[in-house]
């Protein structure tokens, strides 16, 4: 069993908050700024999925199958670990699945069209549903938050970073349509605040069901299973998403970053 203090636990359900909470900051942007900046945004995308897939693979995964290892043998650790990953993936792809793919927000929005410049088809609807889709795609995010904080702080105050810098856009695609369609900052503002909780939520339900159970063995298998959660979100939403203005490159520049940014923290703590 791992022992784990409170403050640790606080400590981490705090980073979850804070990366959950970020959609907030998303929704209030607009109206502090009169231009999104697209260079700027797609980097730090590109520079959150460097994050993410960097530490899946090279941290988590990897560990998950040395441990595993340790535990059941070479192959069978390692068919341990491979099976988790990829349970992972499935988890992930299973809820993108419960979002109807009309109200899937992989598309970000710029706070110009809070001008008024949006689309007739974006109604109050449209971003109260923005909100629950982004909410339960934050269910796994808030659990991968969560474990990497398990793992360690060098891992975890990183992972909360790269959630928190890709919500901030989800944040912006909530209050969008809420503003456009009320007129009320305040409402959009609560919308994408409200969309960030089920981070926490999410890290909370992992943490009571899976303590009760928490062994080496069952810790190496979660951390397999968070990086294929993260690999998906990765690829599914991250890069989608950092590819909305067209600034590729920039996208790429990001993704390189934030791996070199990893594997020198990674080295020096």
């Amino acid at each position: 069993m791992e022992n784990f203090s409170v403050e640790q636990i606080l400590l981490i359900l705090a980073l979850t908050t804070f990366a959950g909470l970020a959609t907030g900051i998303g929704g209030a942007i607009g109206f502090f700024v009169k231009r999104t900046n697209t260079r700027l945004l797609t980097f730090l995308l590109g520079l959150s999925a460097g994050v993410m897939i960097f530490i899946s693979f090279v941290e988590l995964f990897a560990s998950a199958q040395t441990e595993l290892a340790s535990i059941h043998g070479k192959l069978y650790g390692k068919l341990f670990a491979l099976a988790a990953f990829f349970g992972g993936i499935g988890v992930a792809m299973l809820i993108d699945k419960l979002v109807p793919a009309d109200e899937n927000p992989h598309e970000a929005h710029g706070v110009e069209e809070l001008s008024g410049n949006v689309p007739a088809k974006m109604s109050k609807r449209s971003g109260v549903l923005f909100a629950l889709a982004i909410g339960i795609h934050n269910f796994p995010e808030g659990l991968a938050t969560f474990a990497a904080g398990l793992s360690g702080l060098e891992l975890g105050i990183p992972i909360a970073i790269a959630v928190a810098l890709h919500n901030i856009p989800e944040g912006i695609t909530v209050s969008v349509p809420i503003f456009h369609a009320t007129g009320s900052r305040k409402k959009a503002f609560l919308y994408s605040f409200a969309a960030g909780l089920a981070e926490p939520v999410g890290a909370v339900l992992g943490m009571l069901l899976l303590f009760p159970f928490l062994s080496p063995s069952v810790l190496a298998v979660l951390f397999a299973a968070v990086a294929g959660i993260m690999v998906f979100i990765s690829f599914d939403e991250l890069l989608p998403m950092s590819e909305r203005w067209g600034h590729h490159h920039l996208s790429i520049y990001g993704i390189g970053v934030g791996m070199l940014v990893m594997g020198i923290t990674l080295c020096v703590l």
